[in-house]
This record gives structure tokens, C-alpha cells and sequence, in this order.
């Protein structure tokens, strides 16, 4: 039913009224069957909506999700005679349809493929891919920013839950701080998954921690920050991007602070787009604020290359464009120029831009 209200819906809502002068073709890769094939209907919609504000055709284009990749994607695109691509939830099609892309000169946005390795190989072969999805290291440096603007006179802790990601996340975190020469109090690793976490909080204030960024997942982050103010302990916790999840038997307490990705509602396009999809009794989530960035900065970027006379490729690297997920802009590397992640916290069921941040003012 959602599938189908998504595709019903969405090619009538827009952000700026009617629709304006055509714009370019652009090919929307994404699932459109198996267990996959709502987030290609999150991708769908949200492109449906950036097209009819800005004038773009978009060509949808099914995505199978193989280990081998989709053979039969690059041939669809390149069929329908675009200017440019966008989505690729998996990114063995993504490797797979990249040669042939290039060779015909289509710039491709990828929303979620975060490989080092593959932007490498990209950059390398000259493949014009560009990622909308962050870079990594970009949550762990944005961590870093915050805590050394934030903490800088705090005794912090630096705690993590032993899983590989969230490993990785903290001790990046720990080293960058370390090179600016902030040293945390405590450093653990702590088991997850527990009924409580007591014994964790009172090692935390036995080593005078104030502030603590926990790796960990959003289960563990509730039951820590339930217990730490059992305990009545003054302690300011922040977590990474997987706190970006459902909550679980404990509900994630107001007041707690996350290195995320903005959601929805953070921008006055964002809210826009946010107060439409309600009206149809739709969530904004997922790819959908992705898909409809993407498109949009295809589409600014087009008539910006169309009127400098220049390449698509080119645009793209040289400017930065207004977007529902605010400015966005890719440097030589391909990468977004700015890094996209936030500091949010937790209030009333959703995350918040953090006050006096310059999301937040």
C-alpha cells in the first residue's frame, strides 16, 4: 500500500508550484523488486518531486542487487539517451554500469555506495561518479570538530561497544583528538546488548568523565543514559550515526546527542518538502531527501553547463547548489565539498539541530 501511494503521490507534489521549463533526462536506478524495492520507491518519490519542481524527465530504471551486478543497467541507461544518473542503492551494479557510463560521458550520483576503494578506483579510471553519500571518515571528523570545540575544557570519555564499525569510529576519533592534544580521561569497551549498564556508568564517574561519546547502537546508548541519571550522574552523552534507528525496549531519553546525517526538516526546503508529503499522509524518510537533492543538483547543474557551454562533470566540481538537504558541492576528489554530517540531539521523538551550533541557530 505505501508503495503504491508513493507512486501515486509524488509526481503531483513539488517544492516551487507548477512545473517549469523542461530540464535534463535523468536515469533513476534503483530496486524495484525484492526486499530492497522500498527504498527504491523512497529513491522514486523523492526524485518524482525534485523533477516536477524543476523540470527534469527522469527515466526509472530497475536495479536486481546481484553479488555479480546488473548487466542490464548501463545498456537502460544508455538506451534512454540521458544526461546523467543517479541512485544505485547496490554498488556491485554501480561497478558494473561505470565503464560503459563513462565512456559515454554520464556523470553518476550514487546516494549510499561508500567505498574508499571504489572512488579510488574511479577517480583513478576517471569515472565520473560522485558521491552523495559521505566520504568516510567524515562521521569520525565531524566528531572530532565537535568535541574539540565543545569539550575542549571537559573531561571526556571515549567508550565504544567492541563491534568492528563502531571500533573503528571511536579510535579514529580518539587518534585525531590525540594530534590536537586532547587526551580522554577514560577509554573502554564496553558489552553490549546488557539489560543494564551501572557498573559502565559509575567506572565513568569514578574517572571524572562529564562528557561521553559512546560507539554503540541505539539500544545500548538508552539503557547507558537510563542508568547514568538512575545514578544521578551529570554526564552529557553523544553517539555516532547508529543511533539513526528504532528504538528498542528502552526508549532514547530526550537530551541525547548524535554525529548524524540531517534527516528531514533542517532546511526551509527540507520542512517544506516534509509539510507536503504529511499532507498525503507520507513520511519523508530514507532516500527520499537524497534522491530529491540529487536530481535538483542535476538539474541546476545542467542549466549552469548548458549556458557556460560547458561539460555536465565540470559544473558539478565547480559549484555548490541549494538542495532540501542544504548546500551541496563535490570538490576534485568527487566527495561532497562540506561535510553533511550534524550534531543533533534527541527531543520529543525526533533529532534536533543542537542550539548555538550553526544548524542549531
Amino acid at each position: 500500500m505505501l508503495r503504491r501511494l508513493l507512486l501515486g503521490i509524488f509526481p503531483l507534489i513539488a517544492l516551487a508550484g507548477p512545473a517549469v521549463a523542461a530540464g535534463p533526462k535523468i536515469a533513476v536506478v534503483a530496486p524495484a523488486s525484492g526486499p530492497l524495492a522500498i527504498l527504491g520507491d523512497q529513491i522514486r518519490a523523492g526524485a518524482r518531486a525534485a523533477a516536477r519542481a524543476s523540470g527534469a524527465e527522469i527515466v526509472e530504471i530497475g536495479e536486481a542487487c546481484g553479488e555479480q551486478g546488473d548487466s542490464a543497467v548501463a545498456p537502460a541507461i544508455l538506451s534512454a539517451q540521458v544526461q546523467a544518473a543517479i541512485g544505485f542503492l547496490c554498488t556491485e551494479d554501480l561497478q558494473s554500469a561505470l565503464p560503459a557510463l563513462a565512456e559515454a560521458g554520464i556523470p553518476v550520483l550514487t546516494l549510499s555506495a561508500r567505498s574508499g576503494v571504489l572512488m579510488e578506483d574511479a577517480l583513478k579510471r576517471k569515472w565520473p561518479l560522485f558521491r552523495l553519500a559521505p566520504a568516510p571518515g567524515m562521521e569520525a571528523q565531524k566528531a572530532v570538530d565537535v568535541i574539540a570545540a565543545q569539550w575542549a575544557t571537559e573531561p571526556f570519555a571515549l567508550i565504544d561497544d567492541g563491534t568492528i564499525h563502531a571500533r573503528e569510529l571511536v579510535e579514529a576519533v580518539r587518534i585525531k583528538l590525540e594530534e590536537r592534544g586532547m587526551k580522554p580521561v577514560f577509554v573502554d569497551t564496553y558489552r553490549p546488548a546488557q539489560e543494564q549498564q551501572i557498573g559502565l556508568v559509575r567506572r565513568l564517574a569514578r574517572a571524572g568523565a562529564t562528557h561521553v561519546f559512546v560507539g554503540g547502537d541505539r539500544g545500548d546508548m538508552a539503557i547507558i543514559l537510563r542508568d547514568a541519571r538512575a545514578e544521578r550522574l551529570p554526564l552529557t552523552f553523544m553517539g555516532g550515526e547508529m543511533l539513526m534507528a528504532a528504538d528498542s525496549q528502552i526508549k532514547l531519553a530526550n537530551g541525547a546527542q548524535a554525529i548524524v546525517l540531517p534527516a528531514d526538516g533542517v532546511t526551509p526546503e527540507g520542512i517544506a518538502l516534509t509539510a507536503a508529503m504529511k499532507e498525503a499522509d507520507i513520511v519523508a524518510e530514507g532516500y527520499v531527501f537524497p534522491a530529491h537533492a540529487a536530481v535538483t543538483v542535476l538539474s541546476r547543474a545542467a542549466a549552469a553547463a548548458g549556458a557556460a557551454n560547458q561539460p555536465l562533470e565540470v559544473l558539478l566540481r565547480q559549484q555548490t547548489f541549494p538542495t532540501v538537504l542544504g548546500p551541496i558541492g563535490f570538490g576534485d576528489d568527487h566527495e561532497l565539498r562540506d561535510n553533511p554530517y550534524r550534531q543533533m540531539e534527541w527531543r520529543d521523538g525526533r533529532f534536533h539541530p543542537v542550539a548555538g551550533t550553526a544548524e542549531g541557530e
